[in-house]
């Protein structure tokens, strides 16, 4: 036999209390028979003690009548018919209280009152008549002080595991590997009590890890023996494949029990080396990109390193949720300055805070600033001369952006200031210059889309005007958790209690991570060539309503405790969403699943589009911004 690792050492040592509650936890998905069999124990116990009380201990057993067996065997008979009918078995002994004993009682008075009665009937006379009055109130308080002790022993167990009045959490883990075995190491002080493993690994089942018991392949949870009396469910599989997590998810979300995880490799990584507790106890909750089950995209850390490094870089839009991955993704490659451009003071604080704190050799300058301000941002690029500068200052709230009265804005601040960010950066003599785009650039329906399309039409004519500069853009999908996204939306909703509202069962949408998308956009800074579009193979679209059904089922609730209601297609939306446009030619790249597209764009139309937007007297006709926004791009076409 091999000597246990220090880590099962100390997992092996769980203290009587966890010991006492794995039990009872084994004990619980057989709690009703249990309950019943031990209450009707307690009546029979009940009943001798009475008889004790009323005889004296030199006659209880002599004085009784040789039938009297066969009279304890109908009235414990009878108390349990009473206890299933008042539904007695079905409570839980740990939450007992008055309104519990209360229903106890009237049941011991309902049988004692049938006993005495079929007793007399039966004119068994020989059993004492005080007795059968007697019974019923030792039966109570043999019934009641059971549960009592019982509350008053799993109060104080859960004090000791999880030093809180919390309740104690008890979990099946899927997966037996070695974060497993880290995981177990320490999570137990958290107040956690393991039941047991799962592992599709043959050569594990049946074994026991760290003292616990392998109890079968992953497919197992959907087995409610297996589960027993488990609250969670934590998938600790952090080296597996995107898809084989996805799998592991999928099986665990039917359970009803809320699913945990252990960190991503990503998230241990980039954990404080210094923290006392191992990263990998901190369980979290299952985040929207735990459901993609897609590989990451490999980008070229060299080449990105080689542009970043050392240089001064500007990004505005700096604190959005975009802007401020990006800004985190760039200071991993150690510029030695990060221009912060943002109109939201506290945006920019905040992502301000975060940097100082994580990245003090980098030097900040942050900036209250808006891209319609040419010449604010002229001066800028003049003091500051950044190497490279990230356009993510945008309005992207599609139904928003519909309004009448806010289509002119959105046109203002995502096309023309697109224009005079670039302009600045070309006049300054910046190295390159990334627009942040979206697929709803691609044939738009919406004023958010079309004014996208235009900027990226803007990006091309800068691109032939300035040569000095490399002018590129970089489209992707959907960004999980970004401001204005459906996520943060579907999780508020599950919080409140439901209803989760999808505007449509077929529409679908191309989905990336936050970090994914920073990570995109630097990687065309690294690659791109002057007029080009980065573009994403994002594997296969996702269906909303399936996204939604995946976050409430791994909640803890079913579809009938948070229903999803449809709600209709709302203005300029669209059923699904496409990277790239029926004109757009496609370049191969030398990185796996990113292409690139060259826009096969007249400058023309974006010239009077800027020029119109120019003039002080476009301010004061917001009517015509989609005229004029339909003329520069023609495939915009108003949607739903």
């Amino acid at each position: 036999m091999s000597t246990p690792s220090p880590i099962e050492r100390s997992v092996a040592a769980p203290t009587v209390w966890h010991r006492l509650d794995r039990f009872l936890a084994r004990l619980r998905p057989h709690r009703e028979p249990l309950s019943l069999a031990i209450d009707s124990a307690i009546v029979a116990i009940a009943w001798n003690i009475t008889y004790l009380f009323r005889l004296g201990f030199e006659r209880w057993m002599s004085a009784r009548p040789n039938y009297d067996v066969w009279v304890l065997i109908g009235i414990t008979a009878t108390y349990a018919l009473a206890f299933r009918l008042a539904r007695t078995p079905q409570a839980m002994w740990r939450f007992s209280g008055f309104g519990e004993i209360q229903r106890i009682a009237l049941a011991c008075a309902g049988a004692g009152l049938l006993s005495a009665v079929l007793v007399l009937m039966a004119q068994l006379s020989a059993v004492p008549r005080s007795v059968l009055a007697l019974h019923p109130f030792v039966a109570l308080m043999g019934l009641a002080l059971v549960r009592l002790v019982f509350r008053a022993v799993y109060e104080h167990a859960r004090g000791r595991i999880t030093g809180s009045e919390q309740e104690i959490r008890r979990a099946i883990v899927m997966g037996a590997g070695e974060a497993a075995r880290r995981l177990l190491a320490g999570i137990h002080r958290q107040g956690w009590i393991v039941l047991g493993l799962l592992d599709d690994d043959a050569t594990k089942q049946g074994a026991r890890i760290a003292g616990l018991p392998v109890l079968g392949p992953l497919a197992a949870i959907a087995d409610k023996a297996v589960r027993g009396a488990a609250t969670h469910v934590i998938v600790a599989m952090p080296a597996a494949t995107p898809a084989q997590r996805r799998r592991a998810l999928e099986l665990a979300a039917p359970t009803g029990l809320p699913v945990l995880t252990v960190p991503s490799p990503d998230e241990l990584r980039e954990a404080g080396a210094g923290d006392a507790r191992s990263p990998i106890d901190r369980v979290r909750d299952i985040e929207p990109e735990d459901l993609l089950g897609r590989e990451p995209v490999q980008l070229d850390e060299a080449g990105i390193g080689e542009v970043l490094r050392g240089k001064t870089v500007l990004i505005t839009g700096a604190g959005g949720s975009i802007g401020s991955e990006l800004c985190r993704q760039v200071a991993r490659y150690a510029p030695s300055r990060i221009v912060l451009y943002e109109l939201s003071e506290f945006n920019l604080y905040t992502i301000e805070q975060e940097l100082t704190e994580n990245f003090p050799a980098i030097a900040l300058t942050r900036l209250i600033g808006d891209v319609k301000d040419l010449e604010h941002l002229r001066a800028t690029f003049q003091k500051w001369q950044p190497a490279v500068a990230f356009h993510a200052a945008a309005f992207k709230h599609v139904p928003l952006m519909e309004e009448d009265d806010n289509a002119l804005a959105a046109l203002r601040n995502n096309t023309l200031g697109t224009y005079h960010a670039a302009l600045a950066a070309a006049e300054s003599g910046t190295g390159r210059f990334v627009l942040i785009s979206t697929d709803k650039a691609v044939n738009p329906t919406n004023v958010m889309g079309a004014t996208k399309r235009a900027a990226e039409m803007v990006v091309s004519m800068m691109a032939a005007e300035h040569p000095g500069t490399r002018f590129m853009a970089v489209r992707f999908g959907n960004v999980l958790g970004s401001s204005g996204s459906v996520i943060p939306k579907f999780k508020e909703q599950i919080a409140r209690g439901g209803p989760v509202t999808v505007t449509h069962p077929d529409i679908i949408r191309y989905f990336m991570t936050i970090p994914e998308a920073a990570r995109l956009v630097l990687q065309a800074a690294a690659i791109g060539e002057s007029g080009q579009v980065l573009v994403l193979d994002m594997g296969e679209p996702v269906k909303i309503v399936d996204l939604a059904r995946d976050l409430i089922q791994l909640s803890g609730h079913t579809l009938e405790e948070i229903p999803i209601v449809f709600s209709g297609l709302r203005p300029g939306e669209k059923l699904y969403e496409e990277l790239l446009a029926d004109a757009d030619d496609t370049v191969a790249t030398g990185f796996q699943r990113l292409r690139v597209a060259r826009l096969n764009t007249d400058p023309a139309p974006a010239q009077h589009l800027i020029g119109w937007l120019r003039q002080p007297a476009s301010a004061t006709r917001p009517d015509d911004a989609r005229q004029r926004l339909a003329h520069c791009v023609p495939e915009f076409r108003r949607g739903h």
